[in-house]
């Protein structure tokens, strides 16, 4: 857990600070005159805009969950219900801030790439990689802590797996 929580610090600082740094230089410029973005009436620059506050926003949330894992006490109550919570809910806003840092990114190149099919729709394609591999990765853990957070104890074993996917 405390692996995990410091390379996903790592991560979700990265993400932070990357899109921070987008919110400011947007794709096109802004006008010289008045300093607003050139883009701004398109509805794709306004998809790159919300999708880059929830990466940043999500982001934000996953590092301040997994520092939490980091400075915990570590007390055994902990590792029962809050540690695992934070462990959650940090993995699962760094997937939602990695899938929004990504289309954040095909909107802007769409923006930039306008009527060159060609090249944007590929990249797209490729940019769901690191989505679908952070899944595929971290997927499995999660799925198995909710499993054991949220799931029926081995003192109650009259209630049913709710999340019980049998393997074939």
């Amino acid at each position: 857990m405390k692996d995990t929580s410091t390379s996903c610090t790592v991560v979700g600082a990265l993400i932070v600070t990357i899109m921070f740094t987008v919110a400011f230089t947007v794709p096109g410029g802004n006008d010289q005159n008045t300093g607003f973005p050139l883009f701004s009436n398109k509805i794709l620059f306004k998809i790159f805009m919300i999708s880059d506050a929830i990466s940043l926003f999500s982001s934000t949330t996953s590092v301040l969950m997994f520092l939490g894992i980091l400075t915990s006490r570590y007390a055994e109550d902990d590792f029962l219900k809050s540690l695992p919570n934070k462990l959650i809910i940090g993995l699962s806003c760094l997937f939602l801030s990695i899938a929004t840092m990504m289309i954040t990114f095909s909107a802007a190149l769409s923006i930039m790439l306008h009527g060159q099919v060609w090249i944007v729709v590929p990249v797209i394609f490729l940019a769901c990689a690191p989505v679908i591999l952070f899944v595929w990765m971290q997927f499995p853990p999660l799925r198995q802590m909710i499993m054991s957070t949220y799931g029926p104890s081995i003192f109650d074993r009259k209630a049913k797996n709710w999340l019980y996917v049998p393997s074939d």
